[in-house]
């Protein structure tokens, strides 16, 4: 038995998954789960932040996903797909992060400005080797937040930009001086300037942003950062995010904590891909994939909680009053890309598999909602562990997706107290805990859990016991398919989508679930 302490958002999010495919073994269905939610002990608020999204001019993300151009037959508001704008608003997205990604540290604001006729041409080296002709730039991503209802994440250039290249874009976007940046953006459209307020400074700067070494990067970000300017300091701070580890690389973690003052930054980023095979060479097939894929994929997404628990050990060491959050401003799963696809764009298929890991990633983040500030998945639209998927005027909405959309009742909760005592799922000689679970209680009082099943085989029962609830009634949703590979095309977009559960009963202080097997599973009492 697995027995796991932590912090759960209360609303129910039971991913459910189909059952396997013929030649699954036929094991004997495992014990329950137990759980002990105490709605009496509130611990930290689950940053909404954590829901964040990006963006990055890679492959079909930006153009045919997000903007199409005022001219293009697809229904669009300035260029931007109305398709696109109206399945994100659902999910309440918090911030988007743009332009990179590794195309943030070749990334000249400047050029992404103006009459688009006349902007500057780029080759886009990282990604494909295509020509960004910059038509979306500065302008139109603000225009794009403001349709979804989101803030904008801006991502800075180190690699190859300068500090007066960052401190003068800062004061296009933010300044209402009558001053010549300010006069600028005027010029060009818009006459009052938007709040930016996140900041990351450089992105992978121990990779494709420089190769930089940490002590190196940190001298960097203390330069960059005294160049950013509040220029609207009454109003808000913008708040700065240094450049963090590669997955394990605690070191980095280490220097910059030592180096960088406290006072100087907000946040320190974390990215972390989930990989099946966890070769970068042959990565596994997004669609194609029998049971020891499956499990080996959820395996290595639990590691997510080893890397966020000994990065916060380190920052707390440096940080106790927990002033600098963790921000995993990159994570979701990797595959090798479509077959036929451009290997540079990126392009994957999404089934439950990735539904599971979605749920799986934000049970670890609620639980570390003292440290974690903030999270983005890679990425928004056609790239990646993505929302949504387009090909020309065809839209289909990704199982993630509908992951997002269903735990969207944790942000900004209060994170609740839970005691899991769940069966493991074991292929192997390997086990993984077969049930994970959080819960919160939002502003208006509702108590929201959230559980997944990690088994693609057996169903489950868990048994909770409520305590400081008061509950009269229990309603839900679940997301599960006939297969483990079950995704939504164009053709079938409704394969994997949210419907009713009817499978919790309330008795007093007990509430009981009968978990269906890969399965994700919300509950509102």
């Amino acid at each position: 038995m697995n027995t796991t302490k932590h912090l759960l958002s209360l609303t129910l999010g039971l991913a459910l998954l189909p059952a396997l495919p013929v030649g699954a073994q036929n094991l004997p269905a495992p014990s329950g789960a137990t759980l002990v939610l105490k709605a009496g002990e509130p611990g930290p608020v689950i940053n909404r932040n954590i829901y964040g999204q990006f963006a990055e001019h890679l492959g079909h993300c930006i153009y045919g996903g997000i903007w199409v151009g005022e001219n293009s037959p697809i229904p669009n508001t300035r260029g931007i797909r109305n398709d696109v704008v109206a399945a994100l608003r659902e999910l309440h997205v918090p911030n988007v992060r743009w332009p990179g990604g590794c195309f943030a540290d070749e990334y000249h604001w400047r050029d992404g400005i103006g009459p688009r006729a006349q902007r500057f041409k780029m080759i886009n080296t990282h990604w494909g080797g295509v020509v960004e002709d910059n038509s979306f730039g500065t302008h139109e991503f603000m225009d794009f937040c403001e349709q979804i209802g989101t803030e904008p994440y801006i991502c800075g250039n180190v690699g190859s930009g300068t500090v007066q290249e960052m401190m003068e874009w800062i004061e296009y976007m933010t300044s209402d001086a009558d001053s010549p940046l300010a006069n600028l953006r005027r010029k060009n459209g818009h006459d009052k300037p938007w709040k930016v307020p996140y900041l990351a400074v450089g992105n992978e700067s121990w990779g494709c942003g420089g190769n930089m070494r940490p002590e190196f990067y940190a001298d960097n970000y203390r330069r960059y950062n005294t160049f950013v300017k509040d220029y609207n300091r009454s109003n808000y701070h913008i708040q700065r995010i240094a450049g963090g580890s590669n997955g394990q690389d605690y070191n980095w973690t280490e220097v910059v904590m030592d180096m960088v003052p406290v006072s100087q930054m907000n946040g320190l980023s974390l990215h972390w891909y989930t990989l099946p095979t966890g070769d970068w060479k042959k990565k596994g097939s997004a669609t194609e994939f029998d049971e020891a894929a499956w499990f080996a994929t959820l395996r290595n997404t639990l590691r997510m909680d080893e890397l966020v628990t000994k990065h916060s050990a380190i920052m707390d060491k440096r940080d106790p009053e927990k002033r600098v959050g963790l921000v995993v401003d990159e994570w979701g799963t990797w595959y090798d890309v479509e077959p036929g696809t451009n290997p540079g764009f990126l392009y994957q298929q999404n089934t439950l598999r990735d539904a599971i890991v979605a749920g799986l990633n934000f049970h670890i983040f609620h639980k570390h909602a003292d440290r974690v500030a903030g999270a983005n998945i890679a990425q928004m639209v056609n790239v990646l562990q993505t929302m949504i998927l387009t090909d020309g005027p065809k839209m289909a909405l990704t199982p993630t997706y509908w992951v997002f959309e269903m735990y969207k009742v944790h942000q900004g909760a209060a994170s609740l107290p839970v005691e899991l005592n769940t069966p493991d799922y074991v292929v192997g000689g390997d086990k993984i805990p077969a049930v994970s679970a959080s819960a919160s209680r939002d502003a208006k009082g509702k108590v929201h859990l959230s559980l997944v099943n990690t088994n693609p085989n057996q169903p489950l029962t868990v048994s909770c016991r409520l305590e400081g609830v008061g509950a009269k009634t229990v309603t839900g949703r679940i997301l599960t398919a006939p297969a483990m590979n079950a995704r939504n095309t164009f053709d079938s977009p409704d394969t994997v989508h949210p419907v009713a559960f009817t499978g919790a009963t309330l008795d007093g202080a007990t509430l009981t679930v009968a978990l269906p097997a890969k399965s994700v599973v919300i509950l509102e009492l």
